[in-house]
């Protein structure tokens, strides 16, 4: 198995199974596989981006220079100011630079990589802050309303933003990967900050139920996943996604009803 370092971390996409690629095969199989494949480019939105923004901020001053001159094209008008977005992502970055009770927790390695095996798969991560002294990490979390509730159409309930993203899944994954390799338990934490102007900020904790129930689900969904990325298993489309829109076609006639189902 590949060691993974900040070169190859991102390409090693087959060989190893990740919190985000598990949630976009959950999310729309075939635009995962797509994706994967690279019959159509990972996107790059701008919500992605202002998350990267912040993330990059807090690995550190370097890395924060350079990100911003990756994406400059991205991030700046034609005029060469800097887009809304970005300057709420600034902002976002100052509010947690001056809160006392992040700066307090977000002590430990930065940007940690790490691997293991997981229900027959390989997989991998990479961690935002990891204090393996006092047994916990931190991971930063963009959102455009941290307290925004989110419909659930499995559940048929409302639901936080860090479970309708499938941190609860990421963070079970981290979690259960650390504490292989150290041989002692871990606690998350998740940093959330909002998309706002002024921005609000919360520090989450996850009941240990509820990363239990994610470990669970991941292990009932796995073999489906792991069969679709590796070509055993037919892909299906999720209907609603970009993708599936444009390689939608008809076969019969669906009743009035059923278009808001």
């Amino acid at each position: 198995m590949t060691t993974l370092n900040d070169e190859n971390y991102y390409e090693k996409q087959w060989e190893f199974m990740s919190a985000s690629q598990y949630k976009s095969f959950t999310v729309c199989e075939a635009k995962a596989l797509a994706e994967l494949t690279g019959e159509i480019p990972k996107e790059n939105t701008e919500a992605f981006l202002v998350g990267n923004y912040v993330h990059s901020a807090f690995e550190g001053d370097e890395a924060h220079e350079q990100f911003k001159k990756d994406h400059e094209p991205e991030m700046l008008t034609k005029q060469g100011k800097l887009r809304a977005a970005f300057i709420v992502a600034e902002e976002m970055v100052q509010r947690l630079k001056k809160d006392t009770f992040f700066n307090n927790l977000y002590q430990g390695e930065k940007e940690v990589i790490i691997t293991g095996k997981l229900h027959g798969e390989h997989w991998k991560g990479k961690i935002d802050c990891l204090n393996i002294e006092q047994g916990y990490f931190v991971d930063i979390k963009t959102t455009a309303d941290i307290h925004k509730k989110i419909w659930s159409e499995n559940r048929r309930v409302w639901i936080p933003f860090v479970e309708a993203y499938g941190y609860y899944e990421q963070m079970a994954i981290y979690k259960n990967l650390l504490e292989q390799k150290y041989k002692k338990e871990f606690t998350p934490y998740i940093i959330a900050v909002s998309k706002q102007s002024p921005c609000d900020l919360e520090a989450i904790e996850i009941r240990e139920e509820l990363l239990v129930v994610s470990l669970n689900n991941i292990k009932g969904n796995l073999e489906r996943v792991s069969g679709v990325k590796n070509g055993e298993i037919k892909p299906r489309m999720c209907g609603k996604c970009d993708y599936c829109r444009g390689h939608k076609e008809l076969s019969g006639f669906v009743s009035s009803e059923e278009l808001i189902s």
